[in-house]
């Protein structure tokens, strides 16, 4: 148990220096007031990539540990539930009801699409 919890606890620490480095990297060219696109990116790219860890740690048999650091690591500390719920909440307060809307739904919709677009990746990278 103590080595899946190191596992996950790096994961989760390199997954955060990966998400601070996009929305820093994204912010410094885009203006996070008036859409909130560096964290739409990284729960996106991030839904992708545990779709499709998840599929290659099934075909590839990988270590519990090893998909554990890939998935709720890694995608964990990638992706950010709480950022998301902070920009909305900012939206709605500064009465941008409509971008709150396309926000939501943008997330959720293409999250969602591309876990599954990251399933059929694994599959098609394994070749079954």
């Amino acid at each position: 148990m103590t080595k899946i919890l190191i596992t996950v606890f790096l994961g989760g620490g390199l997954g955060s220096l990966m998400r601070y480095g996009v929305q820093a990297a994204m912010h410094g060219r885009i203006s996070p007031f008036l859409f909130p696109w560096a964290t739409l990116s990284v729960n996106i790219l991030g839904s992708f990539l545990i779709g499709m860890f998840y599929v290659l740690s099934a075909r590839f048999n990988l270590s519990d540990e090893t998909r554990l650091f890939l998935t709720t690591g890694l995608c964990g500390g990638f992706t950010t539930f709480s950022t998301f719920s902070h920009e909305g909440m900012t939206l709605i307060r500064q009465g941008n009801y409509g971008t709150f809307l396309l926000y939501v739904t943008l997330s959720v919709a293409l999250g969602v699409a591309a876990a599954f677009a990251g399933g059929w990746a694994g599959t098609m990278l394994h070749g079954k």
